[in-house]
C-alpha cells in the first residue's frame, strides 16, 4: 500500500511539473512576451522611483516622518536584493535626505552593502547638495 501511494505521489509531481515546464515555455515563446515584460518593468520603475521624486509626509509629524523613512530602507534593501542598484540608491539617499543622523546612516550602510552600490550612493548624494 505505501508504495502506490509513493508511486501516485511522485507521478502526480511529474505531472505538475511536466505543466509548469509545458506552459511557461509557451509563455516565453510568445512574440509580445518580451515587450509586456519591459512595459511591466517600466510601469513599476516609474511607479516606485517616480522620477526621483519622493513625496515627503509633514515634516512635524514624527510618527509619519518615521514611518516614511523605515518605508524608504525596506524599499531600498528590497531592490538592492532584486538586483535594480538604480532605485535601491534613490531609495536610500531618499532615506539618508530625512534621517536626523546621517552620518551614522552612512557608516552602517557602508558596512553593510556592497562596495560599487556604496559608491553610487556617495555619487547621488554628491549631486543632490
Amino acid at each position: 500500500m505505501r508504495k502506490t501511494g509513493a508511486i501516485a505521489a511522485g507521478v502526480c509531481g511529474a505531472l505538475v511539473l511536466a505543466y509548469c515546464i509545458y506552459f511557461d515555455r509557451k509563455r516565453r515563446n510568445d512574440p509580445s512576451f518580451k515587450e509586456r515584460l519591459q512595459q511591466r518593468r517600466r510601469k513599476q520603475k516609474e511607479a516606485t522611483v517616480d522620477n526621483g521624486v519622493f513625496n515627503l509626509p509633514n515634516q512635524k509629524d514624527a510618527e509619519a516622518m518615521q514611518a516614511f523613512f523605515l518605508n524608504e530602507i525596506q524599499l531600498g534593501e528590497e531592490t538592492l536584493s532584486q538586483g535594480d542598484y538604480e532605485v535601491a540608491v534613490n531609495h536610500l539617499s531618499n532615506a539618508i535626505a530625512i534621517c536626523g543622523q546621517p552620518q551614522q546612516l552612512l557608516q552602517v550602510l557602508q558596512q553593510t552593502i556592497p562596495p560599487p552600490i556604496f559608491q553610487m550612493l556617495l555619487v547621488k548624494l554628491a549631486t543632490a547638495i
